[in-house]
């Protein structure tokens, strides 16, 4: 009896573990003879048993939830423009997590944590809320307990760090700009050759590439289209013929040509970032009653001194352009005509006048019109003055202008010309009350003092102030000065502090 009992326990304790480990039947039949010929072996293979299951036990480790913290500004909303994590990946303390874009300059965002990221909360191009999670950390506080082999998380995790870094080795560095360049034009930037510092993709590199598969592929498809039916129908036919058919080819291939099909497709997109900031800010401007004023400036004297003094700033590494000038002269002219260097509450019952001289210039760039502005001008040589307008320029192209470079402004001018254009009506942008427009400069001949006609280099510009509080005689008396410290720069010196 006792031998009964000691062959129907092991079965029943095999059932059981086939059901919770899916043991193959002939491991068990060899399990069970094992159990008859030796009796003591039961508990053994229990015991093992028991400890493999132990195996799989995982201490749990503390998920942080990383919150977007508050850029400044007032911006409650930003766009993630790139994510540089993705979940399973490790960081540490102030590695770089994703790119940020507000409606005045992008931030990049550190982590706070070292540990393993669990969760992204937004994808690429989402808006994420400032206050609200960001991504789920799971710090370094746990340990993993017994062999990792048995955890079902751990291989998986172990893959994605792997392929996460090898796509991190080869990752690429690009401007919000460029990467819509090449989304528009479906090309991948892994594909595209990187010429920039640092292995960052300009737009030339776009350009480039797409220069050269235009240059590869559609030149070649259009000729194997057009020249095999000509050659086809002639060869076969009449070989006695074929001086009379040479004369036919024009008006045989004519009607062969296959009409162009037009497959392109409309598309439509949000309003975000610096479009997003323009919209808000020219639809501010349309409350404002413009005044225009325009006028003509000879620069003639002005073009013969930056001429000699071009050489010298660049021999201290700055290029020397027009705008100091008239940056310069218009700071001037603002300490005879403060009300032009002021602002106007919403409710119109107020006039602040700016202390300091924070001029705006309209920049064109990859991320679409900013205007960064040099800050205290009152008190800055013109070459002072070039050397900020480099750094601004540079930082503009690059697409790293700050919050500090985009706000504060007090007074703004357009150089429309640069690109084109002789006169233009520009749009204030509140809550400063007047602008500028400048114009191309041309050779153009005028009446020296003699009655003489001389060679002249002219500049038109265009002015807009805010109605309300500027009458026409005061924005007109502003413009004879800034016109005559630039047509006599050497009067200019009397007046710099």
């Amino acid at each position: 009896m006792a031998t009964v009992i000691t062959v129907r326990a092991p079965f029943a304790f095999m059932r059981r573990l086939v059901s919770a480990r899916l043991h193959r039947h002939c491991c068990s039949k060899l399990q069970a003879a094992c159990l008859v010929s030796q009796p003591h072996s039961y508990s053994l293979i229990a015991g093992q048993q028991h400890r493999f299951f132990r195996t799989s036990y995982v201490a749990a480790r503390p998920i942080m939830q990383f919150k977007l913290s508050d850029i400044g500004e007032g911006i409650m909303e930003v766009t993630v423009k790139e994510w540089y994590v993705k979940e399973g990946d490790k960081v540490s303390q102030f590695d770089s997590i994703c790119e940020v874009q507000s409606d005045k300059a992008s931030v990049t965002i550190t982590s706070r944590y070292d540990g393993v990221i669990r969760k992204l909360y937004y994808d690429v191009d989402a808006i994420a809320l400032v206050g609200k999670p960001l991504v789920d950390i799971e710090t370094d506080g746990g340990q993993v307990k017994g062999p990792q082999e048995d955890v079902v998380e751990t291989p998986a995790v172990s893959q994605e760090e792997h392929t996460h870094q090898e796509i991190k080795g080869h990752k690429t560095q690009a401007t919000p700009a460029v990467r819509r360049l090449a989304m528009e034009n479906n090309i991948k930037l892994s594909e595209v050759v990187a010429t920039g510092k640092d292995g960052r993709i300009l737009k030339e590199d776009i350009l480039n590439f797409i220069a050269k598969q235009t240059g590869a592929i559609l030149p070649p498809a259009s000729y194997q289209e057009i020249r095999p039916p000509p050659p086809a129908a002639a060869v076969p036919s009449a070989p006695a013929a074929k001086p009379k058919e040479k004369m036919t080819p024009p008006s045989a291939p004519t009607p062969a040509i296959p009409k162009p099909v037009f497959t392109g497709k409309d598309h439509t997109e949000p309003i975000k970032g610096f479009q997003k900031a323009m919209v808000k800010t020219m639809s501010a401007a349309l409350k404002i009653p413009h005044f225009g004023y325009k006028d003509e400036v000879d620069l003639s004297q002005l073009v013969r001194l930056r001429s000699e003094l071009k050489g010298l700033a660049e021999s201290r590494g700055v290029k020397l352009s027009y705008m100091p000038f008239f940056i310069k002269a218009a700071s001037l002219g603002l300490l005879h005509f403060p009300i032009l260097n002021s602002s106007l509450d919403e409710n119109c019952t107020n006039i602040t006048y700016k202390a300091a001289h924070n001029i705006g210039l309209a920049m064109d760039t990859n991320q679409g019109l900013l205007v960064p502005n040099v800050k205290n001008v009152q008190m800055l040589s013109i070459f002072e003055i070039a050397v900020e307008l480099n750094r601004l320029q540079t930082l503009g192209l690059a697409g790293q202008l700050g919050t500090p470079d985009l706000t504060g402004g007090t007074f703004t001018l357009s150089n429309i010309g640069s690109i084109g254009g002789t006169y233009a009506k520009p749009v204030i942008l509140p809550p400063e009350v007047a602008i500028g427009a400048l114009g191309k400069i041309q050779v153009l001949p005028r009446f020296n003092h003699k009655g003489e006609v001389v060679k002249a280099h002219v500049m038109n510009v265009s002015w807009s102030a805010d109605h309300r509080i500027i009458d026409g005689a005061t924005m007109s008396r502003f413009s004879n000065l800034w016109r005559s410290y630039l047509e006599n720069p050497a009067s200019m010196v009397l007046d710099l502090k």
